[in-house]
């Protein structure tokens, strides 16, 4: 090796060096400073949570225990409700974190980093709720473009024969319980923001027929729960040959459709006629869950079945639910009483599922960790399968949620 060789590489070591170690020191001081104002502040447990998740993962990006940046429907979760928490606190520490989301992954030319439209996926829709936040804030041009690209997806997106999104284009003919939430709420606010009057009725029309048709399919009549998907060709094995509807009420599943129904009422016009029916279903949804609520305050991961072997008090839908009730019953949607179950929701949560380390960082335990239906390994949507799915700690699909609920009621 020559001796100009061994100087470039040693010099390309050195550079290579200094910018880890850099990004070591900047990391460590990121923890130190969030740590200094998670133990020096008398905070509500909003901005604690947010404060610990930037703890927790310095880089946005690496949300949800990544090891490589991802664009996914969890970050966009936690980022909204640290979007909510900073209209409040004015904690530019969550702005920036925030905003660091959207420059990673969001190109000049409003290209979507590691983004794939023709995959059709529903779940890839929620991130857009952070960088509509982003756009209003800066109005940089990529982050216009990168919303144009999600509602492309919403036009072109499969449907049933009635006009229902399939979940994903892998999975055909299939409505899930996640997919109103993921997708629904972004779509109408992105509709009312960029949309001409004629088109925004359409796509009203449409929005509005997602609720109306989880209401036709996933809705029991006789306990007032949901099951968690339905498949119009009736091919998947979890589906019933009858019904097409898979088997148990899931927790989660329940509490993103919740927080479906309240979110999208923020975007529906009130001229609407579906506006009217999607508020009937949020009392006839608040109904059936508080029937369900434990005495802690907590809701089980498969609702119906508290006693059977196996079923255990869930920290996402509980959190979910929480928020779905507070904020139904501030908007006037639902009746006010129904803030003695979210209160009693928010301090089952801290007793059965909060916990708070030396340096102030909480963590919010009993969390399912995933969940769906059919794909590879096949998830047959059986009560064993969704208790015997992992938990854990800290994740996203809760102190999202979390945050949202303690907003709500002002914790």
């Amino acid at each position: 090796m020559n001796k100009f060789v061994k100087g470039f590489l040693s010099l390309l070591f050195t550079v290579s060096f200094t910018f880890s170690c850099k990004e070591i020191k900047t990391e460590k001081t990121q923890n130190k400073e969030t740590e200094e104002q998670l133990v020096s502040k008398d905070l509500k447990w909003s901005e604690r949570m947010a404060l610990s998740e930037i703890h927790r993962f310095p880089d946005p990006t690496l949300l949800d225990f990544r090891d490589t940046p991802r664009w996914s429907y969890t970050n966009g979760l936690v980022l909204q409700g640290m979007a909510k928490v900073y209209e409040q606190t004015k904690n530019k520490k969550l702005y920036d974190y925030i905003y660091d989301y959207g420059n990673r992954m969001i190109e000049e030319d409003g290209s979507i980093h590691t983004y794939k439209l023709k995959n059709y996926n529903l779940d890839m829709i929620k991130s857009g709720d952070a960088i509509f936040y982003l756009y209003e804030k800066t109005k940089e041009p990529r982050f216009r473009r990168a919303m144009d690209t999600l509602h492309l997806q919403m036009e072109g997106q499969p449907i049933t024969s009635e006009g229902g999104y399939w979940h994903k284009k892998i999975y055909p003919f299939q409505m899930w319980l996640d997919g109103v939430f993921m997708a629904e709420p972004f779509h109408a606010k992105y509709a009312l923001e960029f949309i001409e009057d004629d088109e925004v009725k359409r796509i009203m029309d449409k929005i509005v027929l997602q609720f109306d048709l989880i209401e036709k399919y996933n809705r029991d009549s006789d306990t007032g729960l949901y099951f968690h998907g339905w498949d119009e060709s009736r091919e998947q094995r979890w589906a019933s040959k009858d019904t097409g509807l898979s088997s148990n009420f899931w927790s989660r599943g329940m509490g993103w459709y919740g927080m479906a129904l309240v979110d999208v009422l923020d975007y529906i016009p009130k001229s609407h006629p579906g506006r009217a029916r999607i508020i009937g279903y949020l009392k006839n949804y608040a109904e059936a869950i508080v029937k369900y609520q434990d005495v802690t305050g907590t809701w089980y991961q498969v609702l119906n079945l508290p006693k059977k072997e196996g079923n255990y008090l869930e920290a996402t839908g509980t959190s979910m639910f929480t928020y779905t009730l507070a904020k139904g019953a501030n908007k006037g949607y639902i009746s006010k009483t129904y803030l003695e179950n979210a209160d009693k929701g928010f301090e089952g949560i801290l007793e059965q599922f909060i916990t708070v380390e030396d340096n102030g960082v909480i963590n919010l335990n009993k969390c399912c960790g995933v969940a769906g239906l059919g794909g590879n390994p096949y998830r047959d949507g059986s009560f064993e399968y969704y208790v015997k799915e992992i938990i854990r700690s800290n994740d996203p699909k809760g102190t999202g949620p979390f945050m949202f609920a303690a907003m709500e009621l002002n914790k």
